[in-house]
């Protein structure tokens, strides 16, 4: 694909100034960590071969791997892309879920009074995707990687289960005797050590949690509704592992089953249309989480130097929200939140992230640092192009795990902002 669009590189080297030069060489050594470029050459994929964007994302999806697609339906034409389902032991990208304000928000949404849905724990743990063909068990992170040797214990649950082939969504979650979770660093940690595994499992067990299945023994559940997964996933996984369900279209009872779950120590809940498919790879409107602290997960567009106690580190970030239309819209700056280690890591990190002279005040950086905001709403703003700030801003964690391509969009942010956040001018 990359020799389609570069004919003369010689010449095109030639032309570029330094920075041109550096993002070309990145792109075509697949060292360029620009999430939102996936969605443009799927754009532009999608223009070349006249074939509808949302069949070269699914086909991307299910493949893992665009530039194999865009070489298949360039080659073959639009049939090509049939080719591409799911298949066991090959990742895909996860689902992902909007923002709602509250419970009734949610249902509302999702169709209430008239249409109820599924409402479940929303837990603070790893995601993990399942897959299991026969003894062989995979267990991989959201962002695809391989993580099966380092969880033993869920590895045995899986093969346990009276099933052959499977295609499984979950999240691996480190808790306490009492049943309540451990802290989101003490899961992380365990999921991400490759040594001493078994003092790991002895000291700090994981627990996974199945929620959705995208194909059990033969049958791709993918484009079902989400009322016929569940019912599979009744079938197949014990009580013990799955997270707690609730169906309702009753705000009332939606209110009870968060604080249930919030008294429990869990982050919140999820609300799923129990009609919509399984959109992988999607921030889908059949999902919607829900929180008592308002959280986005924004891209960090710049980096300011700190000054007094802070002096010498990289301290307040520029937060931008993704624009489905390309590029990212500002919300709003913070340095609140932040631990001296935090600092220090970001300050390493944004170093290596910078594209302007690290003397200056405002240190501008590639768009590819994703990070999970608390904030106490939105106001109306003249200073930010997209009319809307964030009020009392802060970091809650910094999201390896996430990707840019993979943020909060400002459509997103916007909706909140119509579904009652304040008005105020700021």
């Amino acid at each position: 694909m990359i020799g389609v669009l570069v004919l003369r590189p010689r010449g095109l080297f030639g032309a570029a100034t330094a920075r041109e030069q550096q993002f070309l060489r990145r792109l075509l050594s697949g060292d360029l960590r620009q999430g939102a470029l996936v969605g443009v050459m799927a754009d532009a994929v999608a223009k070349a071969v006249g074939v509808p964007l949302a069949a070269i994302r699914r086909a991307a999806m299910l493949r893992g791997d665009l530039p194999a697609v865009a070489a298949a339906v360039l080659h073959d034409g639009p049939a090509a892309l049939d080719t591409f389902r799911l298949e066991v032991g090959r990742p895909v990208s996860p689902m992902l879920a909007q923002t709602a304000t509250s419970p009734q928000d949610a249902l509302t949404r999702l169709g209430a009074p008239d249409t109820p849905a599924a409402l479940e724990w929303k837990l603070d743990g790893a995601r993990i995707q399942i897959h299991r063909d026969g003894d062989e068990v995979g267990l991989y992170t959201r962002t695809l990687d391989d993580v099966t040797a380092r969880l033993p214990e869920v590895v045995e649950l899986v093969r346990a289960l009276p099933v052959t082939r499977l295609v499984a969504d979950g999240e691996a979650i480190a808790l306490r005797p009492d049943g309540r979770p451990q802290p989101f660093a003490v899961t992380a940690s365990r999921v991400g050590s490759r040594r001493d595994i078994e003092a790991g499992r002895a000291t700090t067990p994981i627990t996974p949690f199945v929620f959705d299945v995208l194909h059990a023994d033969g049958a791709d559940l993918l484009d079902e509704p989400t009322s016929t997964r569940l019912a599979t996933l009744d079938d197949i996984v014990p009580e013990a592992n799955r997270v707690q369900r609730l169906i309702t279209a009753d705000p009332g009872a939606a209110a009870e089953f968060l604080a249930a779950t919030l008294r429990r120590g869990h982050e919140g809940i999820l609300a799923k249309s129990l009609s919509a498919p399984y959109e992988a790879g999607r921030r889908g409107a059949g999902w919607l989480k829900v929180k008592p602290v308002h959280t986005l997960d924004l891209v960090v567009l710049a980096v300011e130097w700190g000054s007094g106690r802070r002096k010498g580190w990289l301290s307040n970030i520029h937060l931008g929200a993704r624009d489905p239309a390309g590029g990212f819209v500002m919300l709003g700056k913070t340095f609140k939140g932040m631990t001296d280690e935090m600092l220090a890591w970001q300050t390493e990190r944004f170093t290596e992230l910078a594209t302007g002279p690290l003397d200056n005040w405002v240190v501008p950086l590639r768009p590819e640092q994703v990070v999970e905001i608390a904030f106490d709403g939105l106001q109306n703003s003249t200073r930010y192009p997209g009319g809307l700030a964030l009020r009392f801003a802060r970091v809650l964690r910094y999201r390896d795990d996430k990707t840019a391509a993979e943020a909060d969009t400002i459509d997103t942010v916007r909706a909140f902002a119509s579904a009652g956040s304040s008005s105020a001018e700021g």
